[in-house]
């Protein structure tokens, strides 16, 4: 048969774990994507039609923006096509695993397994590839993301933190870092957290030798409560005003709440000019109100992503670009 390989068009979407069908949602409600010759492969939605030069979809973690289609005979030849076209692939896999882990075994080595807080993410995309069987290839080297296929995993402390939302706020710090260049929090940052309790935003933020003004209705974690660099007040953080709070380096909210509410809070603190940094999970209540999103969307100086670590849920992240 020999090596035979063909330039596709459109674009193909690689869905977060068991969110495909908020990816195609997304596709069908917000992006009115055309799904003619639709083709799955796993999780991967490969829409021939999509102009890659539209707006992509929050919940694909990946998007292949040069899909090519290779047939092959052997592990080897696969390896060396993609090795003659770039260094850096991460491999989605659905079918055919360990005929992919071989051809990862060939390729130049990068950090498919779980990383340690804190990262920097690279600044180049790195390519993605799925074997469709055993001998055929989806692959592109210009992709949306600088992360694996897309994904960071963290090595989990199942002991100190009080809750498993300090996974969000990790991957949020360094995706602002990477989108906005912007250093983590440090020694002698005023952070600002509405909706702390029990404490999992906090924990990651004083870790980071931040000072943390937590606000909610209940106590944090008995640890962080008695943490020198937490200020706790038990309130409704979305009824303090920012003159209440102060300058803050970082403003936060994980609060559960209507995305409409937050949007009016982030507006509030945003005319303040008391921070110019923020993040923010808009929590979806039922169906997704795609108006409102696109008015956190329209912020000037922001991302909104979804996260690897988000359920039913978006997170916006906001830095404000230092004046010349």
């Amino acid at each position: 048969m020999g090596i035979t390989t063909e330039t596709l068009s459109g674009t193909a979407f690689l869905a977060f774990p068991e969110m495909k069908d908020l990816l195609l949602s997304e596709l069908e409600q917000r992006l009115a994507a055309d799904f003619s010759g639709r083709k799955d492969y796993g999780d991967l939605i490969y829409l021939p039609n999509y102009n890659p030069d539209y707006p992509l979809p929050y919940w694909s973690r990946c998007t292949m923006l040069e899909p090519r289609l290779v047939h092959f005979e052997s592990i080897g030849e696969a390896s060396t096509i993609l090795r003659g076209v770039q260094r850096s692939w991460a491999p989605y896999s659905f079918t055919a695993f360990r005929r992919t882990n071989l051809i990862q075994e060939k390729l130049p080595h990068v950090n498919l397994k779980s990383r340690a807080f804190p990262i920097r993410i690279p600044d180049s995309p790195i390519g993605l590839y799925t074997l469709t069987d055993e001998h055929a290839m989806i692959y592109s080297a210009k992709t949306s993301s600088a992360l694996p296929a897309g994904t960071v995993s963290w090595q989990e402390d199942h002991e100190n933190p009080p809750s498993r939302a300090y996974l969000k706020i990790q991957e949020s710090l360094v995706l602002a870092q990477h989108f906005f260049g912007v250093e983590l929090p440090k020694p002698g940052d005023r952070c600002f957290e509405a909706g702390a309790c029990p404490g999992g935003w906090t924990w990651v933020l004083v870790n980071l030798g931040a000072d943390v003004y937590a606000v909610d209705r209940a106590e944090l974690a008995p640890s962080l409560m008695q943490n020198p660099l937490v200020k706790f007040q038990a309130h409704d953080a979305f009824t303090l005003k920012p003159e209440d709070i102060g300058d803050c380096d970082w403003v936060l909210s994980d609060v559960i709440c209507y995305p409409e509410r937050l949007l009016e809070w982030v507006r509030t603190w945003l005319a303040s000019g008391r921070t110019k940094k923020m993040i923010c999970t808009i929590k979806m209540q039922g169906g997704i109100n795609w108006d409102t999103v696109a008015q956190f969307a329209a912020i000037p100086d922001s991302r909104i992503v979804h996260l690897n670590y988000n359920k039913h849920e978006l997170t916006w992240i906001h830095v404000q670009k230092q004046s010349q």
